[in-house]
C-alpha cells in the first residue's frame, strides 16, 4: 500500500470518528454543524472521499485561522467560515450522489 493511500485512510478514519462538531459563536448560542459519519447508501466512492477531503481541509483551515486570530471577531469569523465550508461540502456531496441516483435518507417522526 502506498504511503499516500495509508495517509488518506488514516485521515478518513480520523474524520469519520467525529460525527458532530459544536461550533461556538461568541455572540450567540452554539451551532451544531454535522459531519457525516457514513456515506449515502453506504457507498465508499469518489464523492465520499472528496467530501472527507473537503472536511479535512476545512478543519485545517479552521485551525490555521484560529491560531492567527487576534480577537473574538477573528475567532467568530473563523468558525463561521468553517461552518459554511462544511455546509458547502455536504451540499456538493449530496448533489453528486443525486446525480448518480442516490438520495440521502431522512427519518421523520410524528
Amino acid at each position: 500500500m502506498h504511503n499516500v493511500t495509508k495517509a488518506l485512510l488514516f485521515s478518513v478514519a480520523a474524520i469519520t470518528a467525529t460525527t458532530v462538531h459544536a461550533v461556538p459563536f461568541a455572540d450567540g448560542p452554539e451551532d451544531t454543524t454535522k459531519i457525516r459519519s457514513e456515506p449515502i447508501a453506504g457507498l465508499y466512492n469518489k464523492p465520499w472521499y472528496a467530501y472527507l477531503a473537503d472536511v479535512r481541509e476545512a478543519e485545517q483551515e479552521l485551525g490555521s485561522d484560529l491560531r492567527g486570530a487576534t480577537d473574538a471577531e477573528d475567532q467568530r469569523d473563523a468558525w463561521e467560515e468553517y461552518h459554511h465550508e462544511l455546509v458547502d461540502a455536504d451540499k456538493d456531496y449530496v448533489k453528486k450522489m443525486r446525480e448518480r441516483g442516490y438520495r440521502a435518507g431522512r427519518v421523520t417522526v410524528g
